[in-house]
């Protein structure tokens, strides 16, 4: 039996708003770990002979300033405290003079709720079934998806312009309503990396799932849920995969139920049917064992994964260029890509895994990477070379072994370059120390991404070289940073009330949904145009906005909270 470590009640306590708050005092808001490190930066205030920690059994302690340090941007002064030596559970006050004052938490395993929660939200955003076990947050059946539109930019002699096809189940992406299969299967592809390393932690996990009865780890009944939909995204006719599926222009902020504009499934490309590929390669491998609530689903994976790729090989520069729809023309999200090699490194890489054909080998070798970069549904470079680490085994082919050893490498060039400016940056973090740290979706590609890489390299290195660098950017993301904020809806004592996310702000309910990650602070602010709230701040750090209307800022999407999934599951195993 699954040990139950998420229930609704905690999923309330998570979303309760903690009484005291604090503007100067930034400090990770979820928890730490008895042995973690413990830092807390006093933001434009010097602290000297302020500061007081009350601690759970009354003591009160005066902890020092470690360091300081300077905003290369806003020229802000910041005061990094050490408060390592606090290892008692239990809530401590920190009281800064007579008017600031906060919590800080410290239990086992403090991120359990949180990781459970981000891998929850996946449930609550399913497409075409009603949602029943959502509580505040259950709603009818939406987007059925069962008359669903050819666009004459799909259309196949099998499937003419106009043909109706039955396309169901799936996530809706973002903040919209619309499914697209580059992001979906960079989602899924993410969240296995995490997977593959700790399967016996996903088996305990709960997520209160219709599914949770079966005897198939929550984990993967979800990623199954999306899968059912990509079942439907090949082409029978030729193996090519649709690249969307989607309404002509986007919804309002509406519910499901009330959106009305007819769905196609539109233009086939090469970057949407190699992640297609890749993804149900490994999904291939990993659903083996359960054959028992999934029958058939492995071997009719594998077959559709290799015919994805074999289309991808003869349709090489087959993009999505969106401006070329017409009839009707299509305005949404278009995850538009002009080069494959990395999506063809990925897809070589997990169909080897699973057939062992030196073709495969041989067109990894061709599109190798040349350094390591953190994974985006843009790049998914790096997703291909964590293939060849995890996967290895004794007595593997020469050129396996220089690929791996090459992945390997340039992974830990990367990490090394990554922690550099940790030790005298302004919140004590790899991340958030340089202007690029930040834009649209900045704390899923460049946060958590980071920290998934260290966790990554750290676990091959078998030293805890990276894992506390990680466990940083963790700290940066639950509050310890220049706006004050937990990034994580439903979680901290300031955390996101306003994301930009259709059922969030339609549904009547005056919480969003709990455990989604927002997108971040984002100096291009593309939407200040149209903001009736303006940005604070200009500067790359400040630059977030918590109102409805901030896409640019204030959005939620699926691969960015399979960036948190992967990162804070994998933080809660080793924990």
């Amino acid at each position: 039996m699954r040990k139950n470590i998420l229930t609704i009640a905690l999923i309330a306590v998570a979303m309760s708003v903690q009484a005291e708050d604090s503007e100067q005092i930034r400090r990770n808001q979820v928890g730490y770990a008895p042995t973690q490190e413990k830092v807390i930066v006093i933001d434009g205030v010097n602290p000297a002979g302020k500061l007081r920690i009350t601690t759970p059994n009354g003591k009160v302690v005066k902890p020092k300033v470690s360091r300081k340090a300077v905003s290369p941007w806003s020229g802000k002064t910041r005061y990094i405290v050490d408060l390592g030596a606090l290892t008692q559970e239990g809530q401590y006050r920190i009281a800064l003079g007579k008017d600031e004052a906060c919590t800080l938490t410290i239990k086992e395993r403090p991120y359990r709720d949180i990781a459970a929660a981000s891998l929850r939200l996946f449930y609550l955003i399913r497409s075409g079934v009603s949602i029943t076990l959502g509580g505040a947050y259950n709603r009818p059946m939406g987007h059925p998806d069962t008359h669903v539109l050819v666009h004459n930019s799909a259309a196949s002699p099998l499937r003419p312009a106009g043909t109706v096809i039955s396309s169901p189940y799936g996530w809706y992406d973002a903040g919209d309503y619309n499914k697209y299969v580059v992001n979906s299967a960079f989602s899924i592809g993410l969240m296995f990396v995490t997977y593959e390393q700790f399967p016996k932690y996903f088996a305990e996990l709960n997520t209160h799932i219709p599914e949770s009865s079966n005897k198939t780890p929550d984990f993967l009944d979800e990623m199954m849920f999306n899968l059912r939909w990509f079942l439907t995204m090949q082409d029978p006719y030729d193996g090519g995969v649709y690249h969307k599926l989607t309404t002509p222009n986007f919804e309002g902020f509406v519910m499901p139920t009330d959106c009305k504009q007819p769905r196609y499934v539109v233009a086939k490309s090469v970057t949407a049917t190699l992640d297609f590929a890749a993804v149900m390669a490994d999904a291939a491998r990993i659903f083996e064992p359960y054959q028992a609530d999934y029958p058939g689903f492995s071997a009719q994976a594998a077959a559709m994964a290799e015919r994805a790729y074999q289309w991808a090989k003869e349709h090489p520069q087959a993009f999505y260029w969106q401006g070329q729809l017409k009839d009707p023309a299509v305005t949404t999200g278009t995850y538009g890509d002009g080069k494959a090699s990395d999506e063809f490194f990925w897809a070589a890489s997990a169909l080897y895994r699973l057939t062992g054909k030196q073709t495969y080998l041989d067109d990894a070798l061709q599109n190798k990477p040349q350094r390591f970069t953190t994974p985006t549904w843009g790049n998914v470079a790096s997703l291909g070379a964590f293939e060849w680490m995890t996967g290895g085994s004794s007595n593997l082919p020469e050129k396996v072994e220089t690929l791996k050893a090459d992945m390997v490498g340039q992974l830990n060039d990367y990490c090394a370059e990554a922690i550099k400016s940790a030790a005298t940056s302004c919140f004590n973090s790899p991340y958030g120390n340089n202007p690029r740290d930040f834009g649209w979706g900045c704390l899923a590609e460049h946060l958590c991404c980071q920290a998934l890489a260290l966790l990554y390299a750290d676990q091959l290195s078998g030293q805890q070289n990276y894992r506390r660098y990680a466990q940083q950017n963790a700290d940066y993301l639950f509050g310890r940073n220049a706006t004050g904020y937990c990034y994580v809806t439903g979680f901290g004592d300031k955390s996101p009330m306003h994301p930009h996310h259709r059922p969030s702000a339609a549904d009547g309910v005056d919480t969003p949904f709990p455990g989604m990650l927002v997108g971040g602070p984002n100096p291009g602010q593309q939407d200040k145009q149209t903001l009736k709230t303006p940005y604070l701040s200009n500067y790359p750090d400040e630059s977030y906005l918590d109102v409805e209307e901030s896409y640019a800022s204030n959005e939620i999407a699926i691969n960015w909270n399979a960036s948190l999934v992967a990162f804070l599951c994998w933080l809660d195993a080793i924990l």
